[in-house]
This record gives C-alpha cells, structure tokens and sequence, in this order.
C-alpha cells in the first residue's frame, strides 16, 4: 500500500525500524526496549497562545504545578537528619528536608507567623531546625513548633495547629518526588510503566550523578521539553548526524496518561542521509577514537558499542558486558509528565527537568543530570554542586561536559529564543504538528490540557 493511502497517524518512514535495527544486532534486550506503543491523537494545530499567554500560565500555576508529582531532588542530597533542599516551580516553594526520624518531608517555605520564607529560593544544606529570619519562630526538623519569642504574647497558638503545613513526599529510583495535592494518587500510579521498565540493569536508583549542569532558557518551559521529545530536528539542527543516527524512523510510544518514550539508534545511518557507507566510512564520523577499525564482517554499530563499554567500564570500575548494543549507544528517553525526561541508558544516562524560572512565562531553568552505574555494593558519592550557566553562555563553559556534548545541546537550545519569538509574531496561529514523530508533544498538551480543565 501506497503510504499516502494508510490511515492517519500509520505513516512511517520506509526502511528498517528502530525495532528491526536492535533486533538485527543479535543480542538479548530488555522486553521494554521492543516494546511499541504508537497512538494517533488527532492532526488539529496546537495555539501558539498557550506558550506565552499569561493566562494560560496563571492557570497552571494553579491546576498543574499544584496537583502533579514532580521530581524535587535526590535522596542522597538528604543523607543526615537536618539536610535539605528548597524547591521552587513559580510561586510555590517547598522545602524537602529528612528529619530527626529519618523521614523525608516537604514543608510549605512561609513562616507561620506572617509569612517570611524560612529558606532562600535554591538553598540547600544542613540545619538542626528551620527558624525564620524575621521574628525568630522556630520548628523542629520534623515541622513541630519548637520555640516563639514572647511566648507569653501568643497564648492563642496551639503547638499542634502551627505544625508545619506538609505536601506529600513520594520516592523512586533515587529521586524525591513532592505532590501539593492532599488527594493526589500514589507516587507509583502516576508513574504508571516507569518501575516495571526501569529495573535491572536499568534501576536509576542504582545511578550516580557525577555531574549536574543547570541553564536558563529564554523560552516557555513547554516548548524548551519539546525539543527534546522528537528526534525530527536531527536532519536540520543536527545534520552532522546523519551519517550514523537514525532519526525519522525513530520509535514513538504513548503508554499512558503520564509516560511516554522515544527510541532512536546510533551507528546507522538517517535514512535521509544520501550517501552509501561502508561501516568503516560511518564508524569514521562517530566520537570514536582515530584510527578505530571495523573488522570484516563487523558493523561500525557493534564497534562503537564495544569501544564504549570497555572504555566506560574502564573508567568506572565496572563489567557492562551484560548490556546490549542498543542500551549502551541509543538514546532511550522516558518522559514522566509533566517535566521530567529520563535516559536509562548507559553511555546516553541522563534526567531532564524543565520549569519555569520565577513568574515569567518566558523563562525556563533546564537542569541536566549526568549519571553512571554503581558498583555492586557502592554507596552514593557526595552530591554533586550544579553548574549553572545563564541564557547566553554555551554548554560548552560547563566544566566537565564533552565538548561535543555541550555543542549539541547548544544547537538544540540556540533554536528556542527564535521559536518563541515566532510564536508572536506569526499570522498563523498554531503549530501543525506530525502524526507520529510529534505524537508525544500532542500527548503533553492533551494531558496538560485535562489538568487545566479540572
């Protein structure tokens, strides 16, 4: 059949899919990885208005942000009773702290009394109790009231009505999870396929961050995650791939209402890319080592899955024989609504956060963690400080990023000041998007959307 005759949201692109390229490597994978979950969701444009509309962004202030889990920060940054974390998305702030009873909290960041901050926005630390700054109330590590000055002026307060007030507090895979709704389901409904898929060889609680990079973006929190959720702008913003990344047959997957993935492959060829390689000719324009060869009968996909398994086994201390081509070269991204996207993957291991920066629908803090396997038995380092770079600055000013890394994710944010100039400037009124390479950006906006109608 012709693909111009195939039903709506059935178009892809001709040739070997992603799935057929991981199963061509010849090597047991994880059931997830093959996994397809493809779902057409309509062809109507999506308005422009709603990434810079103030309205739509106050909306969300108050029908999102306060009823969805949200990775806040990771256990290990609350190691002892005392330490803690403050998190902010637009007004709300919480501080995510472990008490004297090893539990982890989320208080409301306001004082009780009239209302100051107990913590900076972005603060983090150790302290033996939360005191405010202003007048000096004082509560205890697990929100008790502990201390009023001129306690003798207050005889209207109750130690047990001025407990601090407390969102609910959720933990996967290494990360703290903080939810402002009192009736918010549990922390593993929401994540609905994520613990199931990302077990084993992929259980991110068994990852180490080594290095955090945070940068400001001038753009809507919305369109900055979108970038990342299709790998369509690989051929115009990334061409320098072409030679050994699959793009427009990358696997696209809905699983729920929360979870989404896409799959795409390292080591072969974009089907638009026009030349005929040998493997040697591909493995050639990979980030391998000059003079790496590509034996006869071998493919430059296999070589490139080797080098990185020995040489980040190496570098790590540990044995990645166990893992796949595929889970050691491919970008494998999950994204958990409404701003997290996570790559179990090895030699790709990353979490993305995006959120809005202050009030101003045109700002965005894009955080970035760098994660490594840990050893059997290994206990997590220190946390690691992040680096924040500012709008202008390059990802290559952050210490510690590869070079080519950082020029990649400079190509994938140098776009979004121009994107998000157009969306105001444009006469027309939305942006029409595909069927399937840009499934999941509709996916984020019809779920948004049901949060903003509630």
């Amino acid at each position: 059949m012709d693909q111009f005759e195939l039903d709506p949201g059935a178009h892809r692109c001709p040739g070997p899919s992603t799935r057929d390229i991981i199963l061509a490597d010849g090597q047991d994978v994880p059931e997830a990885l093959v996994t397809e979950a493809p779902k057409y969701l309509g062809s109507d444009d999506v308005s422009y208005e709603r990434y810079y509309s103030r309205e739509i962004f106050d909306l969300e202030m108050k029908k999102l942000w306060p009823k969805v889990w949200q990775w806040a920060c990771r256990e290990e940054e609350l190691r002892e009773p005392g330490d803690y974390v403050t998190y902010e998305v637009g007004p709300h702030s919480l501080i995510v702290m472990r008490g004297e009873d090893n539990r982890i909290r989320a208080f409301y960041n306001a004082c009780l009394h009239r209302g100051t901050q107990l913590r900076r926005p972005g603060d983090s630390g150790w302290t033996p109790d939360l005191r405010c700054p202003f007048h000096g109330w004082t509560w205890t590590t697990e929100g008790a009231l502990k201390s009023i000055p001129c306690r003798w002026d207050f005889p209207h307060v109750e130690d047990a009505a001025f407990r601090l007030p407390e969102a609910k507090v959720g933990t996967w895979g290494g990360f703290v999870f903080v939810n402002m709704d009192e009736n918010a389901p549990p922390l593993e409904d929401f994540l609905g396929v994520i613990p199931d898929h990302m077990r084993d060889g992929w259980d991110m609680q068994k990852r180490a961050v080594y290095l955090h990079v945070q940068k400001e973006l001038d753009t809507n929190w919305k369109a900055a995650q979108e970038a990342f959720l299709e790998a369509y702008h690989v051929y115009e913003t990334h061409s320098q791939n072409l030679p050994f990344a699959g793009d427009a047959n990358a696997q696209y997957d809905v699983f729920d209402d929360h979870v989404t993935r896409f799959v795409h492959t390292h080591g072969v060829p974009s089907p638009h890319y026009p030349h005929a390689q040998t493997e040697q000719e591909i493995a050639d324009k990979m980030h391998l080592p000059a003079g790496t060869v590509v034996p006869e009968g071998r493919t430059a996909r296999s070589v490139a899955a080797e080098w990185r398994r020995t040489n980040l086994g190496a570098k790590w201390g540990l044995d990645l024989s166990a893992y796949s081509d595929s889970e050691m070269l491919d970008s494998i991204e999950y994204h958990l609504f409404p701003n997290m996207c996570i790559f179990p993957g090895i030699s790709l291991s990353m979490v993305y956060r995006f959120r809005p920066i202050g009030m101003d629908p045109g700002r965005t803090l894009f955080d970035i963690l760098f994660l490594r396997p840990l050893k059997d038995g290994e206990e997590h380092p220190d946390p690691v400080a992040p680096v924040r770079i500012g709008a202008e600055q390059s990802y290559c000013d952050a210490p510690g990023l590869e070079g080519w890394l950082g020029a990649t994710f400079d190509q994938d944010t140098d776009n979004l000041v121009r994107q998000y100039r157009g969306f105001q400037s444009s006469k027309k009124r939305g942006e029409t998007l595909g069927n399937y390479q840009e499934s999941r950006i509709r996916h984020f906006h019809q779920v948004l959307d049901a949060y903003l109608a509630r």
